[in-house]
C-alpha cells in the first residue's frame, strides 16, 4: 500500500529534490572533467596536487549522481531498500566532504608553491626533455606572450649559448629567432610566465566558482549539498571566495535533515503510516 497523506508530501518533495541533485552532480562531473582539460592542457603542471582536486569532484560527482537516482527511484516508487541504501549513502558522502574539505584546505595555499615548482622543473628540463614536453613550453610561452618563470634571464645557463632563449619567447615568433634574443631585450617577451600560469588557472577556477553558488542555491533549496565543499575550497584558491565555516557546518545540518526526511519516508513505507 502507498504512503498517504502527510508521507505522501514528504514522497514528493523527496522525489523533486533528489532529481536537482542528480542535475547537480551531473554538473559537478561536466565542471570537473573542464578543470582537468585545463589541467592537462598545461603539461608543465605536472604536481599530483594540481590534479587530483578535479579528480575529487569528479568522483564525487559520479557519487552524487548514483546517490540521487536512489533518491528519486525510492522516492517514487516507494522502495523501502532503494530509500535505505539512498540514507546510507548520503550518510558516507559526509565523510567524503570532510575528507575533501580537508585535501581543499591543504591543496588552497599550495598552488603558488606547484606553479613556481613546476615552471623552474619547466626551464631546467627543457633543453634535455622530450619534444612533446619542449612542445608544451613552447605552446605556453606563446600563448602567454611569456618568457621563462620570472623572465628571460631565467633561461641563461639553461639553454644555448647564454644570450640564446627559446624561439617561443619571441615577440615575433620565427626560425632561430631566439639565438642571442637576450643582446637584444625588445625582441623577446619581458614578462615571466610564473605569475601569468598562476592568473591562468585561478580563471580556469570560475568555472567551478559560477559552479558551487548555483549548486549551493539548489541544494540549499532542497536541504542538500554534497559536493559544495569540495568545489568552494579549489575556488577559493587566491581568496576570490571568502566563505565564513559556520556556512559549511549548516549545509552538514542540511544534509543532517534530508537523511531525516529519507528516514521519515522509510518509516511511512514499512508501516504504511498515515498523516492526516
Amino acid at each position: 500500500m502507498g504512503v498517504e497523506g502527510g508521507m505522501k508530501c514528504v514522497k514528493y518533495l523527496l522525489f523533486f529534490f533528489n532529481f536537482i541533485f542528480w542535475l547537480c552532480g551531473l554538473a559537478m562531473i561536466v565542471v570537473g572533467v573542464l578543470v582537468q582539460v585545463a589541467i592537462n592542457n598545461t603539461i608543465v603542471i605536472n604536481n599530483v596536487s594540481a590534479s587530483s582536486v578535479p579528480i575529487v569532484i569528479i568522483v564525487v560527482g559520479v557519487i552524487v549522481f548514483f546517490i540521487a537516482f536512489f533518491g528519486c527511484c525510492g522516492a517514487w516508487k516507494e522502495s523501502y531498500c532503494m530509500v535505505t541504501m539512498f540514507s546510507i549513502l548520503l550518510s558516507l558522502i559526509i565523510i567524503i566532504e570532510i575528507g575533501a574539505a580537508i585535501a581543499g584546505y591543504v591543496f588552497r595555499g599550495k598552488l603558488t608553491d606547484i606553479v613556481h615548482d613546476s615552471l623552474n622543473d619547466m626551464v631546467n628540463r627543457y633543453s634535455n626533455g622530450s619534444k612533446e614536453f619542449q612542445e608544451a613550453v613552447d605552446k605556453l610561452q606563446t600563448d602567454l606572450k611569456c618568457c621563462g618563470m620570472n623572465s628571460s634571464a631565467d633561461w641563461r645557463g639553461t639553454f644555448g649559448t647564454g644570450a640564446d632563449v627559446p624561439d617561443s619567447c619571441c615577440v615575433t615568433v620565427t626560425n632561430n629567432c631566439g639565438k642571442g634574443a637576450m643582446l637584444n631585450p625588445g625582441k623577446v617577451h619581458i614578462t615571466g610566465c610564473e605569475a601569468l600560469v598562476e592568473e591562468m588557472l585561478k580563471k580556469n577556477t570560475l568555472w567551478i566558482i559560477i559552479a558551487a553558488l548555483v549548486i549551493a542555491f539548489l541544494q540549499v533549496s532542497g536541504n542538500h549539498n554534497k559536493a559544495y565543499t569540495s568545489i568552494h575550497i579549489l575556488g577559493s584558491e587566491g581568496a576570490l571566495i571568502v566563505e565564513p565555516c559556520f556556512t559549511h557546518v549548516c549545509f552538514v545540518v542540511f544534509q543532517i535533515m534530508g537523511i531525516i526526511f529519507a528516514c521519515m519516508l522509510m518509516r511511512g513505507i514499512r508501516s504504511g503510516y498515515e498523516v492526516m
